[in-house]
């Protein structure tokens, strides 16, 4: 039964999250097709057809059905997270 293979974590969406192989090919089928052409959806296709048909690792498909999902959405950047330490630390011997 390749494709019930379960991902590791849920992937969530507006719905119901995806959680087989089979979960995410019935997600992208009920896509628009205009928006199933679109290369990020084609490529997280490909990815869970070749992790099904076990010719590709199950990672691929979850990485592609992610990246597929927030496509054009801005990246966002925390400036108050962990400041890096650069130039903060010295080695034993300079100090």
């Amino acid at each position: 039964m390749p494709w019930s293979r379960r991902f590791v974590d849920p992937i969530p969406t507006n719905g119901k999250p995806i959680l087989t192989l089979h979960d995410a090919a019935q997600f992208i089928l009920k896509l628009p097709k205009a928006e199933q052409n679109r290369p990020h959806w084609q490529a997280a296709a490909e990815a869970v057809i070749m992790a099904a048909e076990e010719r590709g690792p199950l990672m691929h498909a979850d990485i592609g059905m992610k990246r597929a999902l927030n496509a054009g959405k801005p990246v966002e950047f925390d400036p108050n997270r962990k400041s890096p330490h650069w130039g903060k630390r010295k080695l034993k011997r300079d100090q």
